[in-house]
């Protein structure tokens, strides 16, 4: 009896991908003038960063 349930267990298990339904990929949404705006002050700031680790290491 514990073999055919966990024979009906295995056999479940096994087919529910078959029932799984397909991936439907998202839509890109289009980027925000915020958006680019905090990208800018982002990327601005990373070269300030970077301009300053260059400075503190040239001293050594």
């Amino acid at each position: 009896m514990r073999y055919i349930l966990s024979g009906i267990v295995c056999a479940a298990i096994t087919a529910l991908p078959a029932l799984a339904t397909g991936f439907d990929r998202p839509a890109p949404q289009a980027q925000s003038a915020t958006a680019e705006f905090w990208f800018a002050l982002a990327c601005i700031a990373l070269v300030l960063a970077l301009a300053a680790v260059h400075v503190l290491v040239a001293r050594r």
